[in-house]
């Protein structure tokens, strides 16, 4: 769960990459990097934390070029380093660099075949650099000088990188002096879209995770890249594309239109917003149809992906829609963060209650999803403790009951509250009064109505169908073992690592 853009312009391209950055950063706040590109010459920064964190004035100063790449990251595989922070490096050939927004499920075994078979070294355990080393091993096959280099060499490259790698990926690259890469796998599953503006002095382009990054930069969207499709674009702003896989199946991740992507983006062809507004549509009516005589007396979201399902929910209930929660912007995404204790000290400050819209009344709290239960929980108590008499709470989606192996980090089935409970037993766990859960076949719905052409969505997390067909048990369990809350917070300490939330008392 990452964003990644890149462009190609006719004057210097660090401010347009660090905006887009900016504008993408909902995608990743752990860290961020930019890499220029002027003539044969490239320039990086990269470090821990958010865009305007890491990449400071006098670093932008010194990030020349009209081309560039640049990555927000999410540690889902790796770790939290600033060693692993994007883009990704390689000197042979040519001088590479990468930016990747997904996740590798064979990272191992190509680890393996990488040091073994094509003598490259690894300086991380990031899949992404993993990815980087298969493209340029495949483009070193060729065998060619840089100025020899075609567009059919590049896409060669990417079509034999797909048959190397499995999983969910969509790649930024750029080879120096030459141009970018725009790539996705052959599911689709993780969103890549390009565009183009005109200027007086010809046509710029970019490469984007989300449309959102295309419109605040006053580009043009032209389309999303089509699974296994690889777009490139040259230096002096050629644009060519290429099918570099036979074995397409369109599947892209339901859980984007669900929580991860803003809901003013366009996702292979359907709009994010309208996807929310539908499944708001759809849970009102399971409502309507397990409590026909409900008492419920308000509608309030839990800021701020659910704020879209809530509203059309509310207008089909025919209830109220009030705002119950203050949220404070500085605190990161909450599911993903190492350890109970902190995700339970960071719901607390993220949000804070109204207390007169809770104070004497039935309360329906909508949730975009639920997780591992740890903000739902809080959240129930906090309308409690504001007055409410009953809690009742509606997922736009269903239960999670399975990890998410394609670029999400939800790894362990034991820290997810739906794995082997009833929506009832949810309920009780988290102290609700009842919990409504969205119907897997109207999510699907939700998002298919917006472009009827995708006939098939990633449903993994929800159904256990891993859409790639070679998610093992034995896979599943290793990454639970790598990736569970005690090896997090065990390598934190170990990597010295801070997640920025103080506790003194904690060991007190």
């Amino acid at each position: 769960m990452c964003g990644i853009v890149g462009i190609v312009a006719k004057s210097t391209v660090n401010q347009a990459i660090y905006d887009g950055l900016t504008v993408l950063q909902h995608r990743g706040q752990d860290a961020a990097g930019i890499v220029t590109c002027d003539e044969s010459n490239l320039y990086l920064r990269k470090d821990n934390g958010l865009v305007r964190d890491a990449i400071k004035t006098r670093h932008m100063l010194n990030l020349k070029g009209n081309m560039g790449i640049g990555h927000v990251r999410y540690p889902t595989a790796g770790c939290s380093s600033s060693a692993e922070a994007q883009p990704f490096y390689v000197n042979s050939p040519y001088g590479i660099t990468l930016a990747h927004n997904g996740n590798l499920i064979n990272a191992e075994s190509l680890k393996q075949d990488l040091m073994r078979d094509d003598l490259r070294h690894l300086n991380t355990n990031s899949d992404s650099e993993v990815l980087l080393n298969i493209l340029a091993h495949e483009l070193n096959k060729i065998g060619k000088h840089r100025s020899e280099l075609q567009p059919d060499d590049i896409f060669y490259a990417v079509k034999h990188l797909h048959q190397r790698c499995k999983g969910g990926y969509a790649a930024v690259a750029m080879i120096t002096g030459v141009g970018i890469l725009g790539f996705r796998d052959p599911n689709g599953i993780r969103p890549i879209v390009f565009g183009d503006r005109k200027t007086d002095d010809g046509a710029e382009f970019i490469i984007a995770s989300e449309s959102v990054a295309i419109d605040a930069l006053d580009f043009q969207l032209i389309r999303d890249i089509k699974p296994g499709e690889a777009v490139f674009i040259t230096v002096e702003g050629e644009v060519y594309s290429q099918q570099c896989s036979e074995n397409i199946n369109h599947s892209p991740c339901i859980f984007e239109y669900v929580y991860l992507a803003r809901p003013d983006s366009i996702i292979d062809g359907i709009s994010v917003y309208k996807a929310r507004l539908r499944m708001g549509e759809t849970l009102a009516q399971k409502i309507l149809e397990l409590y026909p005589t409900h008492d419920i007396d308000v509608v309030i979201p839990i800021p701020d992906s659910s704020r879209t399902a809530a509203l059309s929910l509310a207008y089909d209930l025919g209830i109220k829609y009030r705002e119950g929660f203050v949220k404070n912007r500085y605190i990161p995404r909450t599911f993903i963060m190492p350890g109970q204790n902190i995700r339970k000290k960071s719901v607390r400050q993220k949000l804070n209650a109204i207390n007169l819209e809770f104070k004497d009344k039935n309360v329906l709290l909508v949730d975009d999803s639920i997780v591992r239960g740890t903000t739902s929980r809080e959240i129930v108590q906090m309308a409690k403790e504001a007055g409410a008499k009953r809690v009742y709470i509606a997922s736009a989606a269903p239960p999670v009951r399975h990890p998410n192996v394609y670029g999400i980090d939800m790894p362990s089935v034991n820290e997810l509250i739906a794995y082997n409970r009833s929506a009832d037993e949810v309920a009780e766990t988290i102290g609700a009064d009842w919990l409504v859960y969205q119907d897997i076949e109207d999510l699907i719905a939700s998002a298919q109505k917006g472009n009827d052409s995708i006939a098939k969505f990633d449903t993994s997390c929800f159904t256990g169908e891993y859409i790639t067909g070679d998610v093992s048990e034995d896979y599943l369990a290793r990454i639970e073992s790598q990736r569970n809350d005690s090896a997090k917070e065990t390598k934190n300490i170990d990597e010295g690592l801070d997640e920025g939330l103080t506790d003194l008392t904690k060991n007190q």
